[in-house]
């Protein structure tokens, strides 16, 4: 993938090296358990957000803990994959009338404060509807390549992007009607509108992917199988028979590789909003 001479974005936090009370200091490859736990239970990880009162509080103080410096780069190539996303959500907002509001992307270590509660790095990437940041401990894309299997800078782009997928969703008033819509509906049908919401951010992924290519030829030999990949690797039937040899598809919260591939590869192929409408009757 091309991104060193990418412009870097201004809208990066750094909290690294900041451990919250009551968080994990430093990650590491043990913080997947609990998020898949939590997928193979049809929850959320996203939504596994404690308040700051419920959780288990050590102490009042924030204090330091080491910041791998391997990270440096990462810092750097997520500065200018957002960067990326702002020119190209910003254009696509343009063309239809609207300004597009850059998101915050905010980098943490073992677990962040944020307007959604108190997260710790076993939720994964996740995005904050209550003050339109991101959220990543940057130890997850260790995850991503040694647990999951998927390398490549391009499968680290795709789960950036697909977070600021659910920033576009909160813009266009997708997400409060969804989030509407689950808290009237059965766990069953909450899962179907979840999985839904989840491919779609994955399309305008593949959306964001099309036009950064064609604006600014990002991609090389292998990006496009390497996202693919990526995709595949953290479909709910994938998680779910890693962690416990079957798959049960009611509990499917963010869909299946297959489906995750298909709605990612729509929007890399089309480039197009009207081409990502996962709530159509029969699309997910």
């Amino acid at each position: 993938m091309f991104w060193e001479n990418g412009r870097r974005s201004e809208n990066v936090e750094d909290r690294r090296g900041i451990s919250m009370p009551g968080g994990i200091a430093g990650g590491g490859l043990g913080v997947v358990v609990i998020a898949v736990i939590a997928m193979f239970l049809g929850i959320d990880p996203r939504l596994i957000l404690q308040d700051a009162g419920q959780g288990q509080v050590s102490s009042g103080q924030h204090h330091a803990v080491a910041v791998d410096p391997a990270q440096d780069r990462l810092k750097d190539f997520v500065s200018v994959v957002l960067a990326d996303t702002e020119d190209t959500w910003g254009e696509i907002f343009q063309h239809g009338g609207v300004r597009y509001e850059r998101p915050k992307l905010v980098l943490f270590t073992g677990a962040v404060r944020s307007a959604c509660g108190l997260a710790q790095s076993s939720v994964g990437p996740f995005y904050c509807p209550g003050d339109h940041k991101v959220y990543i401990d940057l130890d997850f894309y260790r995850l991503l390549e040694k647990r999951f299997g998927a390398p490549g800078e391009f499968a680290k782009a795709y789960v950036l992007a697909h977070e600021v997928g659910h920033h576009v969703q909160n813009l266009l008033g997708i997400s409060g009607k969804v989030h509407a819509a689950m808290e009237r509906s059965s766990q069953a049908r909450a899962n179907q509108l979840s999985v839904r919401q989840e491919l779609q951010a994955d399309c305008y992924a593949g959306i964001w992917a099309n036009h950064a290519n064609r604006s600014r030829h990002i991609l090389q030999a292998g990006d496009m199988e390497a996202g693919l990949n990526a995709a595949a690797a953290i479909g709910d039937d994938r998680l779910q028979l890693q962690a416990r040899g079957y798959v049960a598809p009611e509990s499917f919260t963010h869909g299946s590789s297959a489906q995750r591939v298909q709605w990612f590869r729509r929007g890399l192929e089309s480039g197009e909003l009207s081409a990502c409408d996962t709530f159509k009757a029969g699309h997910a």
